[in-house]
């Protein structure tokens, strides 16, 4: 059995005696040891636009509120998803690509706009009665009366099933999608150079076999499949091979890592606060507001940095050309003066999209419909098989990642009650 959730405003005392200079909350012990929420809960009391003078990636500036982040979102002439990368390591993901996440307009603009059919209203309508037919062959599939990984079996199983459809992916391969999904994201902690020469060689066997499917999507009629968009498409036919590493990497942890650990998140929190499981039983139709509470509540990206390209003001703070910043999401869906009891997880929230997982501004994540259509179809699904509190037990603590950017889930062992 887990614990009920406890608050991490109740900061311990020996995270109130660090001295805030000595703060760095990329470091990967504090999330090793489940203490970043009382670090940020600080950050948030006492210095909400924060100085880190010394970390392995060097310098750089923490957004911990709400407010201070959506600033930052929304002033992209000033703060450059260009200059840096999206991640502290210069670089994005620690790799040397290109992808548009981490572009500044037009190009960012010209790039997303290829993408976004794939994932918009019309294309998703045309995948939801798949989504819902494969959701319930899997749960379907799960065994009762005893423990198994609902990571493997049920988060991962269907987002990667989703990318594979989304690339027209070969079926009986689709787990290599997962596999260099884990990759990319690995190389956001803090990795040898060993290790980073072994995660490289993994993606560039990705972009191998993406490139032949490219190779093959080109000389074919267009289909709506992602990759046969991208290859017909001008703005896309000159890339770089940097840009389409890139632009790949970024498709697949967008539409693996994020979704998959909020379908975990989701039901670890109905496991934490069982009275909102109880909500749910009662009045099914809470699952709309659910899902985007178990987005914000989750927050699968943790964070996103920014470079000023000019000296600039947050939070009374003054950011100088050429610093990074880092906007932190999680912290900012914590932030109490914008959400009521920011710390819980409550499905019936009055205003439940406002929270920053998806990013704001013109970086808003572009599959967020596609992540919202999985986790509504799941969750409507697992109602209709196990309704009551307790048929669907989370039986230990999951086990997670220690990186800093994803709020990633190993494993997580679950118990079907018959």
């Amino acid at each position: 059995m887990i614990e009920p959730a406890t608050p991490t405003t109740a900061i311990p005392k020996s995270i109130q005696q660090v001295p805030l200079e000595d703060i760095n909350v990329a470091d990967p012990q504090i999330f090793a040891s489940e203490t970043y929420g009382h670090y940020f809960a600080r950050l948030r009391r006492e210095d909400p636009v924060h100085y880190c003078k010394a970390s392995p990636y060097g310098p750089y500036w923490s957004a911990t509120k709400y407010h201070d982040i959506v600033k930052v979102e929304t002033s992209h002439p000033v703060f450059s998803s260009e200059k840096g990368g999206i991640t502290l390591d210069d670089g994005n993901l620690g790799l040397d690509v290109e992808m548009f996440i981490a572009m500044d307009p037009p190009k960012h603009d010209e790039q997303r706009a290829v993408v976004s059919p794939a994932v918009g209203p019309e294309n998703l309508l045309k995948l939801a009665d798949g989504v819902r037919e494969r959701t319930g062959r899997i749960l379907d599939s799960l065994p009762t009366n005893e423990t198994f990984d609902w990571v493997d079996m049920v988060s991962v199983e269907l987002t990667t099933q989703m990318l594979a459809i989304l690339f027209d992916f070969p079926w009986e391969e689709r787990r290599k999608l997962t596999h260099w999904s884990d990759t990319a994201t690995s190389m956001t902690n803090y990795v040898s150079a060993a290790e980073r020469q072994a995660g490289m060689a993994e993606l560039q066997e990705c972009a191998e076999y993406f490139m032949r499917l490219w190779q093959e999507r080109a000389r074919s009629e267009p289909r709506p499949d992602l990759i046969s968009m991208l290859a017909h498409s001008p703005s896309f036919q000159q890339m770089s091979p940097q840009e389409f590493l890139g632009t790949l990497i970024l498709l697949i942890v967008g539409g693996n890592d994020t979704t998959r650990n909020s379908m975990t998140g989701g039901l670890l929190a109905l496991n934490k606060y069982p009275g909102e499981y109880r909500k749910l039983s009662e009045t099914p139709a809470l699952v709309e507001s659910m899902i985007p509470e178990i987005i914000r509540w989750q927050t699968p990206v943790m964070s996103m940095r920014r470079t000023a390209l000019e000296d600039t003001e947050v939070g009374g703070k003054t950011i100088r050309k050429g610093e990074k910043l880092v906007m932190w999401y999680y912290s900012g869906n914590r932030d109490e003066e914008v959400i009521e009891r920011a710390e819980d997880f409550i499905i019936d929230r009055a205003r439940p999209r406002q929270h920053l997982s998806f990013g704001f501004g013109i970086h808003r994540c572009v599959g967020n419909r596609v992540a919202e259509l999985q986790l509504k179809t799941l969750w409507e699904e697992v109602l209709k098989r196990w309704p009551e509190p307790g048929q669907i037990e989370v039986m230990a603590e999951p086990t997670r990642s220690t990186s800093y950017a994803i709020r990633n889930y190993k494993s997580m062992p679950v118990r079907i009650n018959a």
